[in-house]
């Protein structure tokens, strides 16, 4: 009976879940000929605003010369508008100024003769002012901040490297672990990404959640000696291939700025691992300390973690 009530309680609480939920504003300012620019977006459907079309802060030297065109598309509004600009827009902002809680948006601002520059907007700092001459090192802080945000606040990946690291006993099992994963979703990121594999998103987020099923069950089953936990690397090779495609899944969601592929996808993979490995020193520390107190303590947590996952 106590297991019935709880299974009915974490019905009535469960609520929808979708891997690789990052569905930020996107944002471009594209040059279409000397002084004419088009301004394209993509707002998200979310309880925070509705249907309700926000349009982004273009420079002041900028006015609109015609009215926004919408469409709907899946859960987001895709809007356009066509702009006049007097004069330079270098020194100008632009922004999303009702972007509110943890929302985020990205912008790419695209001349004709100049670099892409792309830039992240959060409700902290919901404008930034378009540079004259903007490095890759812009682009790289950019995608370095969205990889490492993205499996620090995505459930998937961070319920996944958790149970893996939980499933593994010694230091070197999970460096071996870790690295595989690492070495499996960066392939298929990258060959994703650049168009040279792919599998429909659907079953990649249905398989994803089924490789943590797979995890928290061995998990369950501690005193069996399984051969996930005797080649626990070879477990997160295959199953970090699975999440490379769900990783590429989300950046596409995003988009890549022009010009700036190598540097941002990089970036956003070497922000992917900085998150990793951030979750496998703190669990690992969370572990120490545990056992520090008491075996069963250890044990217990252990459990606990195994049910939640």
């Amino acid at each position: 009976m106590r297991w019935l009530k709880t299974i009915l309680l974490a019905l009535l609480v469960a609520v929808p879940a979708s891997a690789d939920e990052i569905r930020p504003f996107s944002i471009e300012f594209i040059e279409k000929d000397n002084g004419v620019w088009s301004l394209n977006w993509k707002q998200p459907v979310s309880p925070l605003n509705g249907s309700q079309l926000l349009v982004p802060q273009v420079p002041a030297s900028c006015s609109a010369t015609s009215d926004p065109t919408t469409r709907r598309l899946n859960l987001a509004i895709l809007a356009q508008a066509d702009y006049s600009c007097f004069g330079e827009i270098y020194g100008g902002s632009i922004g999303l100024p009702q972007l509110l809680g943890s929302a985020e948006a990205l912008v790419r601002v695209i001349p004709i003769n100049a670099n892409v520059q792309t830039y992240r907007l959060t409700s902290r700092q919901n404008s930034v002012i378009i540079l004259r001459d903007p490095g890759t090192l812009q682009v790289f802080w950019t995608y370095l901040v969205i990889g490492t945000e993205h499996i620090l606040f995505g459930w998937d990946h961070l319920l996944f490297v958790i149970a893996l690291v939980l499933l593994v006993k010694t230091g070197w099992s999970i460096f071996k672990a870790a690295t595989a994963f690492t070495i499996a979703h960066s392939i298929t990121l990258v060959a994703s990404t650049l168009g040279y594999a792919g599998i429909p998103q659907g079953p990649v987020e249905a398989l994803i959640a089924l490789s943590i099923l797979f995890l928290a069950v061995e998990l369950a089953k501690p005193k069996q000696d399984t051969w996930t936990r005797r080649w626990p690397w070879v477990v997160a090779f295959g199953f970090g291939l699975l999440h490379g495609f769900g990783f590429a899944g989300a950046l596409s969601e995003i988009g890549l700025p022009q010009g700036e592929v190598p540097a941002s996808l990089v970036s956003f993979n070497i922000g992917v691992e900085i998150g990793q490995l951030l979750i496998v020193a703190l669990v690992m520390g969370l572990k120490i300390i545990l056992n520090s107190w008491s075996t069963r303590a250890e044990r217990n947590f252990l459990m606990a973690v195994t049910y939640l996952i």
